[in-house]
């Protein structure tokens, strides 16, 4: 092949690679705006939750990580979700879970979240064909989900992989999740467990996926971790909740430095 044909050959390939890039972009990002429509709207959020933050950070331009909210008479339902994987994958699996959570509550009674829990695993293991032999997969999710009533400060918590943080009279309390995922895993597929709770005006609540804590950065180039991160909570609750997602959106930022972001961020805040 002469020099002149290679030139012309190489430039209608990089041309032709380009036009493929900029079609499966813009494929994504329309994507994008069908996973971003499936959230709950802001005004929403804002008339069953009051004063909250939510800090949410894709590391793609599609996520795998979502939150959801369901209003009940007095009770609202409200998960904070980390899907297998992030990008195109995550995302796939997100719209399932928003999918499920919402024929799940369907029958508009109330049930505790352990209970919701359950049924999302088996909806999620139907779906993957997911039986626990070998080599499957083992896409999943790992959830938060709180049940609140408003008018008598009763909260229920469920978690899979996922704690609940919330801080009352100066003291940041911790609520353990089962350490087992939404979908097949290694161990035993026990019931997930319900935690009751007796809220305080003024208490504040926290849910969170593991990207931030996750995120390498520092002078070590070592993960964020998660007693830093209690500590920047506690340390920052007393100011206004939007500010407080603007002192974590400035500490995620200079810890991660030049670092690229490892995973998607979703932090939820909520002042009862």
């Amino acid at each position: 092949m002469k020099e002149d044909d290679y030139k012309l050959s190489f430039q209608l390939q990089k041309e032709e690679f380009e036009r493929q890039k900029n079609e499966m972009l813009e494929s994504i990002e329309y994507a994008s705006l069908i996973q971003a429509a499936l959230l709950p709207p802001t005004q929403q959020m804002k008339r069953f939750l009051g004063d909250h933050f939510i800090l949410y950070l894709p590391r793609d331009i599609v996520s795998g990580d979502f939150y959801w909210i369901f209003n009940l008479d007095d009770w609202v339902y409200l998960a904070v979700v980390d899907c297998t994987g992030h990008g195109v994958p995550g995302a796939l699996m997100s719209i399932l879970g928003i999918s499920f959570l919402n024929e799940i509550m369907s029958k508009k009674v109330f049930i505790k979240p352990n209970r919701v829990l359950n049924l999302l695993r088996e909806k999620v293991m139907k779906a993957l064909h997911q039986t626990g032999i070998h080599n499957e997969s083992k896409d999943g999710m790992d959830i938060g989900l709180i049940a609140y009533n408003s008018s008598t400060f009763d909260l229920h918590y469920a978690g899979a992989n996922n704690f609940l943080h919330f801080i009352r009279d100066n003291n940041i309390q911790q609520v353990k999740g089962d350490r087992m995922p939404i979908g097949v895993s290694g161990t035993e597929e026990n019931s997930f467990t319900n935690h009751p709770l007796r809220m305080k005006k003024s208490d504040l609540v926290y849910l969170f996926s593991d990207g931030f804590v996750d995120q390498f950065g520092g002078s070590k180039g070592k993960k964020f971790k998660y007693g830093p991160f209690e500590e920047l909570l506690f340390k920052h609750h007393t100011v206004p909740m939007e500010m407080q997602k603007d002192v974590l959106l400035d500490a995620f930022l200079d810890w991660k430095g030049e670092y690229d972001q490892v995973d998607d961020i979703l932090v939820l805040g909520l002042k009862i």
